[in-house]
């Protein structure tokens, strides 16, 4: 099968708007109408509870790491060709048809892709550094870009030799996130109260 093929499965394995599916099913609302009206599976902990958000967290996930992992591993989509591949179901979800490209966040279905690429080693390292962001930075939407500005730095020293491509995949994805959290990008960082009462303490 083609890369044009993948590409577009991708595309609409990762346009299902889950969230908005499991928000009808599980509670008969409307994800988008709680919280920051996105349709993303935090709206659904809001306006559900958390296992339902974490069947939509998962089905995020998964509708991207499926097709981005069978064609990398097993339909021999090889060098250039993976990129529109692994960039397509994040798009799908950020821009999905479905909601009239009105998408989520697309941060669920980061981890997917690049799980279809390095099985566990970029989600695990993901998942480090939006922990530490998160601790670190009040602003959600700058924990998530500035995770992704370090994660190119690791996928730049590890995968940059082998996998080249890999790094227009990353450059891809920041724009994307960049683009989904915009209107939040707006508000200006700082850093939460515990690292400055340990910032004090250490210094006194």
């Amino acid at each position: 099968m083609s890369p044009l093929f993948w590409a577009v499965a991708a595309f609409l394995s990762g346009s299902i708007p889950f969230s908005v599916i499991i928000g009808r099913i599980g509670g008969g609302v409307d994800v988008r109408e709680v919280g920051d009206h996105n349709p993303g599976a935090s709206n659904v902990i809001r306006a559900l509870n958390w296992r339902w958000g974490a069947l939509a967290l998962l089905l995020d996930y998964f509708k991207a790491a499926v097709p981005v992992g069978l064609a990398w591993f097993f339909a021999g989509v090889e060098g250039w060709a993976i990129l529109p591949v692994a960039l397509a179901p994040a798009v799908g979800h950020a821009f999905s048809p479905w909601l009239r490209f009105r998408g989520g966040k697309a941060v669920a279905a980061t981890f997917g892709l690049w799980t279809g690429l390095t099985v566990g080693t970029g989600p695990i390292v993901l998942g480090m550094l939006l922990g530490l962001m998160y601790a670190v930075v009040t602003v959600s939407a700058w924990s998530v870009m500035l995770t992704l500005i370090a994660f190119g730095i690791f996928v730049i020293t590890f995968y940059g030799g082998s996998h080249p491509v890999f790094i227009a995949v990353w450059a891809g994805n920041l724009l994307l996130l960049a683009l989904r959290h915009w209107g939040e990008l707006h508000e200006r960082p700082a850093l939460r109260p515990w690292l400055f009462k340990l910032l004090h303490r250490v210094t006194r």
